[in-house]
């Protein structure tokens, strides 16, 4: 069997009970090779022909505003302004969640290597670039040096250095969680500009996750898969080996300068000081991307950005880049609720249900209540079980379902959502939005405050290999993190509450729950998405091109489709880009350019075929690939956001967030939507500013856009729900398609107000 010693060596392999089931699976293991180790893969493609480059290329500039190649002042040696498009945001089954969600009884496809990665972002998605970010806490050094050397394989076939294919980045992510909200800091990915080992880390450098170490499933749990799915069972008889790989590799000894440590150990940082400590160590250019902010999965839930505001937990010479959109929904939008709030002595408690918000903490109690009200006991013994439900919830944290025993995703309504958000994640949290960070400050020095300058970005945490997944909203089991058994036979190894519905709360006791069950995945299956992407104004297809716009924050953040934005500041000689900081003593003028993206033709193009071969393409890209049409879709609107950082400590966010500021209909016409508008109160406010613009396609069909699926009364109250399931609950080939807004996010243009005699004395000096 494929089972290695633990670090004891003292591993037990069979008891007098289950002898010959153990010798069964030995020789079946063997005699499938289960032993070996995962490892980069091979890469199929070869590089795509240099016509569908050119036609790319020929295809944007037919409908880009005259101004968009002249207006930067920087076009030289007849290098041609471009908007590449990309995903900075991409898992393989080297991360140890991916792992878990490929096995066949979760409902996965099998293992998926870098090279399976890097075949998908050439010919199934078609990007322009990608970056490769599995979780570095399972990023062993045999591991890291595997997926270095699959970036180089990916590179080393992209054709012309300064013309590729297909530019590929290496990086990892930090994935940081903590129960506690004033440890918590959340997920960042790391990018590299260069891939040599002299120009690199010699180890991803990962956060303390102890649990990740250990396998969620069981010896015993292994040999009954094993055999109950036979065809997979070299797959499950591997799951040891995986995590043993995991748990075997050293800690690196703290407080020692990073390059002084050796190849072979687990590097960690336990907050974002520490990793741009390490980061600054090394001295390589990287970019660090906070994403998946507001995901209530993982964060908890009275948690905010402020306590990453300060000149410690925040580096802003990297990190430069917010990823407001993914599979894991939309961070972001602020709002004035809470899920749970603190009172004067700092204790968390739960707030009551507003007009347009339901905290899980209250549905917790109504669940409670009513189960006990249909036990007819008294109504005051029933309000005070739901009370302690409450409480209960309040105290496990981002694992309060589990209070509610028995509980079914339908029985939460459409608790933790935000109603009025677009494509929102589940149980968001607005003090960990994009919004929210633009628009607080830092009055520790108080003659120098302090703020987040962020550029927009999207990517699609896409745990399968598979950047860039958002090109057609089809195969929801395939393109999202949809999750669970394939069958009711494989029932109880996915759920996670066995016990039935009782009318009164159980405190949490979390030994025994497994990594998986701690969070509501069940639930969650609602709200995956199938992924955004980066948009890039680039002088090139090149990497040190692409970097630069990355560096610049010249990007723009998509919910899929490859929508064309481009967002100025009028002012000066050259109009200024998104992205930029710059200061005013008039009134700023801005224009924003946006063209819908190409409506999509069924199947693969010719080259996908001829790249890949038809059982790889149907394998790999589910016979589905980035095949544009000759038709455009028609952007609906443009919304123009403006947002005035914190002057002072206690102004209220909601009355500095203004979103929309305005809002410009378009006449519906596919070669775009042109405006220009003025902030003429700009000079009158005498402060700071920051404007970004939403251009806003019409309509069109998404997975999940519905989410839960709500049943509505007449006054507006969900009463039901109707979730889509990622188990047999609901068809495989099910895709929970509702209409939905594509959508494409600028990155802010941020400007400081001057007064004209401060730009005088600027002048002269």
């Amino acid at each position: 069997m494929c089972l290695t010693l633990a670090n004891n060596g003292t591993r037990m392999q069979s008891t007098s009970r289950n002898f010959a089931l153990t010798a069964l699976l030995l020789s079946v293991g063997f005699a499938t090779g289960c032993g070996k180790p995962q490892d980069r893969g091979v890469i199929v493609g070869g590089t795509i022909p240099a016509m569908q480059l050119s036609d790319k290329l020929a295809r944007q500039g037919s409908v880009a505003p005259s101004h968009a190649e002249t207006d930067s002042g920087k076009r030289q040696n007849n290098i041609e302004q471009q908007i590449v498009f990309g995903d900075l945001h991409v898992h393989t089954t080297f991360s140890s969640d991916a792992f878990i969600m490929s096995l066949p009884v979760m409902g996965g496809s099998g293992l998926k290597s870098p090279a399976n990665a890097c075949d998908f972002a050439r010919y199934c998605s078609n990007l322009d670039f990608w970056s490769i970010n599995d979780h570095a806490e399972s990023i062993t050094p045999r591991l890291w040096e595997e997926t270095k050397q699959s970036i180089r394989e990916c590179n080393a076939v992209s054709g012309d250095p300064e013309n590729p294919d297909l530019v590929s980045f290496l990086g990892w992510e930090w994935s940081q969680v903590n129960t506690d909200p004033g440890k918590h800091y959340g997920h960042k990915n790391i990018i590299f500009l260069d891939t040599t080992d002299e120009l690199v880390p010699a180890r991803a450098i990962a956060a303390p996750r102890a649990q990740l170490a250990k396998a969620p499933l069981g010896i015993a749990a292994q040999m009954m898969l094993a055999l109950t799915d036979f065809e997979n069972r070299a797959f499950y008889l591997g799951i040891q080996g995986y995590y043993d790989e995991i748990e075997n590799t050293p800690l690196c000894e703290q407080g020692i300068n990073t390059r002084e440590l050796p190849a072979d150990c687990l590097e960690l940082a336990a907050d974002p000081r520490a990793l741009f400590a390490k980061l600054d160590e090394w001295g390589f250019d990287s970019i660090v991307i906070p994403h998946g902010t507001s995901w209530g999965m993982n964060t908890p839930a009275t948690t905010t950005f402020d306590k990453q505001l300060n000149r410690q937990q925040h580096d802003p010479k990297r990190q430069i880049l917010f990823e407001v959109y993914s599979g894991h929904g939309n961070s972001e939008e602020y709002r004035d609720w809470r899920a749970l709030k603190k009172d004067g002595n700092g204790e968390r408690y739960c707030p009551a249900p507003s007009d347009d918000y339901l905290p899980c903490c209250w549905r917790a109690g109504e669940i409670i209540a009513e189960r006990c009200s249909a036990e007819g006991v008294a109504s005051k013994a029933c309000e005070l079980r739901a009370a302690n439900a409450r409480k209960n919830f309040v105290a496990a944290g981002i694992s309060g379902h589990l209070t509610v025993p028995g509980q079914q995703v339908t029985d939460w309504l459409d608790c933790g959502n935000c109603p009025d958000c677009f494509l929102t994640p589940m149980d968001h949290r607005p003090g960990t939005s994009a919004q929210y960070a633009l628009s607080i400050t830092d009055f520790e020095q108080p003659q120098e405050p302090f703020n987040f300058r962020f550029g927009f970005i999207g990517s699609s945490d896409n745990h399968r290999a598979m950047a860039g997944t958002g090109y057609k909203q089809i195969q929801r089991k395939r393109t999202t993190e949809a999750f669970g058994a394939p069958s009711k036979r494989f029932d109880n190894a996915t759920q996670g509450d066995q016990l039935g519905p009782m009318p009164y709360s159980i405190p949490l006791d979390i030994d025994g729950v497994g990594l998986i069950n701690l969070r509501n995945m069940e639930r969650q299956n609602s709200f995956w998405l199938s992924g955004g992407l980066v948009a890039v104004h680039s002088e090139g297809r090149g990497r040190e091109a692409i970097w630069d716009g990355l560096k610049r924050k010249q990007v723009y953040g998509t919910s899929g489709d490859r929508i064309l934005l481009w967002f100025d500041l009028l002012q000066g000689k050259h109009p200024i880009p998104m992205g930029s900081e710059t200061e005013s003593a008039t009134n700023p003028r801005f224009r924003v350019n946006a063209v819908g993206a190409f409506k999509q033709d069924p199947g693969c193009p010719a080259h996908a075929l001829n790249g890949l071969g038809e059982k790889r393409l149907q394998w790999l890209c589910g016979g589905e690939c980035y095949n544009p049409s000759n038709e455009r879709h028609a952007i609906d609107r443009i919304e123009v956001i403006r947002i005035r950082p914190q002057a002072t400590s206690n102004e209220p966010l909601d009355q500095l967030i203004e979103d929309p500021w305005r809002t410009f209909d378009c006449p519906g016409d596919p070669m775009g939507c042109s405006i220009e508008f003025e902030d003429e109160g700009f000079v009158e406010g005498e402060r700071e500013a920051i404007y970004y613009a939403r251009a806003i396609q019409q309509a069109t069909p998404m997975i999940n856009a519905n989410n839960l699926r709500c049943e509505y009364s007449e006054e507006g109250e969900c009463i039901a729900v109707n979730p889509c399931y990622g188990d047999y609950r609901t068809p495989a080939s099910e895709d929970c398609l509702a209409p939905a807004e594509q959508r494409a996010w600028s990155s802010p243009i941020f400007i400081r107000f001057a007064s004209t005699n401060i730009l005088k004395e600027a002048l002269l000096q």
